[in-house]
């Protein structure tokens, strides 16, 4: 079964990283995707393997930081999820802030909990295909 967003409205995938759930940050962090108006079309707790990851950071694959990305990814449960709602991609990415948590604005996902690059809490899509792609690899019955 797919399921086919309404004209104007966009999916973005999520991932509630390791570190964010380890902290008990993953109420907090749903709450202000739902309170932006973003609607959660599915959600999972789950633990990935190795080759999962390497699926979902494809493009990273090889380069020198990817080692470290994958042994973080898989360290511990994560909450995957899919949000929908206008402009959605960009207003989670705005949501989540600058990927180092020092740098990252206040009010931001990661200007309020992070202070690491790294341990940087939440994943998100950056554009339309990365979504479809992302969203096919966690949730496939939710892919046009």
């Amino acid at each position: 079964m797919t399921d086919v967003p309404a004209p104007g409205i966009e999916r973005t995938l999520v991932l509630v990283k390791p570190d964010a759930v380890a902290r008990g940050l993953t109420g907090a962090i749903l709450a202000r995707y739902e309170q932006k108006g973003l609607r959660v079309l599915a959600l999972e707790l789950r633990s990935i393997d190795r080759g999962l990851a390497a699926r979902h950071y494809a493009e990273h694959v090889g380069r020198p930081y990817y080692p470290g990305l994958e042994d973080f990814i898989v360290s511990g449960p994560l909450v995957c999820l899919v949000l929908e709602g206008e402009r959605a991609i960009a207003a989670v990415r705005s949501l989540n802030g600058a990927t180092d948590g020092v740098e990252a604005v206040p009010g931001s996902i990661r200007g309020d909990f992070g202070t690491s690059k790294s341990l940087n809490l939440v994943h998100a899509s950056d554009s339309p295909e990365s979504s479809r792609r992302e969203i096919g690899i966690w949730f496939p019955h939710l892919v046009a």
